[in-house]
């Protein structure tokens, strides 16, 4: 599926790749493209892994169309934030694993994207920050509720509320990201990570983001409760008894998804 701001490589691991140069700017019409991309990429049962990439060579995504924020006075949820954190729930909610990779900038709503995924890599190249604070804006797309998820409300509190801008190296260091490749190289390493994670058993990889999903948001008990019940769902599998018969024989194993 390719449309003129967002494409997708199919492929057990498949690309989503923002279409949108020199800047890929998150615009309504790019919301809109990507939850469709989505969607496509939900129902296909045979992906494993998915890699969310950028074209161009100046960013990843710089966030929003700036030119559009005075239109949106007093109505930018309904023209704007609810269509948008839409699209990025669907990212973040997508049962199979996925990789953001950031070969150049990530600000703004562009790095509110990439934290919907469950890994990153930035290159050497990449800035990553939430500026919006410099425009007198906030982050409205997950921004104040993810990035303090992964480095801690008061790393979050500081990239926030001052609006800085860190490297990747900063990026790795706060937990931002997992992994900082050499310049141009962000995608092969991205690749690389989602070929690894596709070559896990999938209902085991399902299961256990599921349960990661919503560690924070509970108690320890009601988060072994749910440990507990993943565990009997993936035990009751077909792809427990093909990994361990596999590892018993010392082969590959070839799992089958059920």
């Amino acid at each position: 599926m390719t449309t003129e701001l967002i494409a997708v490589e199919s492929g057990v691991v498949t690309t989503i790749r923002l279409q949108n140069p020199p800047l890929n700017l998150i615009s309504t019409e790019v919301t809109a493209a990507l939850g469709a991309a989505l969607s496509t990429v939900a129902r296909d049962g045979t992906v494993r892994a998915v890699v969310l990439a950028a074209s161009g060579d100046r960013a990843f995504s710089a966030g929003s169309d700036v030119k559009e924020f005075p239109s949106l006075r007093g109505r930018v949820g309904e023209g704007k934030l609810i269509a948008e954190n839409a699209a990025y729930d669907q990212l973040a909610a997508l049962p199979i694993p996925t990789v953001a990779a950031i070969e150049r900038d990530a600000l703004g709503g562009g790095l509110e994207l990439a934290l919907c995924c469950d890994l990153r890599v930035a290159s050497e190249a990449a800035l990553l920050g939430l500026p919006e604070v410099r425009l007198g804006v906030m982050p409205g797309s997950g921004g104040t509720q993810r990035l303090p998820r992964l480095v801690g409300l008061a790393r979050a509190k500081e990239m926030i509320l001052l609006g800085d801008i860190i490297d990747a190296t900063t990026a790795l260091g706060y937990g931002l990201v997992n992994r900082v490749a050499p310049r141009g190289r962000a995608e092969d390493v991205a690749h690389d990570l989602a070929e690894r994670l596709a070559s896990r058993g999938p209902v085991a990889v399902r299961e256990a983001k599921r349960v990661l999903d919503t560690t924070l948001d509970g108690s320890l008990a009601a988060g072994q409760i749910g440990e507990l019940e993943a565990s009997e769902r993936v035990f009751s599998s077909e792809d427990m008894l093909e990994g361990t018969a596999a590892f018993v024989e010392k082969r590959a194993a070839e799992f089958r998804n059920r």
